[in-house]
């Protein structure tokens, strides 16, 4: 019998709240069962198990994530477009830390190909448009952007530039600064 009130976009949604909340890595069924006073087996209508919870959890974030994307990137080119880019990472992780680490969950490859995540590749390639970057190296640009976006935030978020000068903001602008020097100047060999 379902639970009125208990859908899976409702489910979903309140996954992704207290992953935000508790940190991704605590969203189960059980957790999920407990926020909403019922038994975990009141969830199996709409859900498989917590790797589905998870799966849901991360294509939300990702279709988040593409939608904030869309819009910064919306009239923009070259660095304006990379430092939107990048800041639509940044915001999103500081905005919803939970959801921006489930963005990175390991979906099965059927999934993924259905995903937002798709969007986000192509608006990745629509900015590195801008620089004339030819292959391999705008697939090598792609992996740096990626590498530089996840790992600033991911530093930034353990705390690890809260004590030191100059602030994070300035070495944030600092990079994408360098970033864009980078990818316009690449020598092609």
């Amino acid at each position: 019998m379902v639970r009125a009130g208990l859908t899976t976009g409702r489910l979903v949604r309140a996954g992704a709240e207290l992953a935000d909340e508790a940190g991704f890595d605590q969203v189960t069924l059980s957790a999920l069962a407990r926020r909403f006073d019922v038994k975990v087996a009141s969830l199996y209508s709409h859900l498989r198990n917590s790797h589905d919870l998870r799966s849901r959890i991360a294509l939300l974030a990702l279709e988040e994530l593409a939608d904030r994307a869309a819009d910064a990137l919306a009239g923009r080119a070259g660095k304006d477009a990379l430092g939107a880019f990048a800041d639509v990472y940044r915001d999103y992780a500081r905005e919803h830390p939970g959801r921006y680490t489930a963005a990175r969950y390991r979906l099965d490859p059927e999934t993924a190909a259905a995903s937002a995540g798709v969007r986000i590749a192509q608006m990745t390639r629509a900015v590195l448009r801008g620089y004339d970057l030819s292959e391999p190296d705008q697939t090598h640009a792609v992996r740096l952007l990626g590498s530089v976006f996840h790992g600033y935030v991911d530093l930034e978020s353990a705390g690890g530039f809260s004590h030191s000068a100059p602030d994070s903001q300035a070495s944030w602008t600092w990079i994408v600064d360098a970033l864009d020097t980078l990818l316009r100047t690449r020598p092609t060999p």
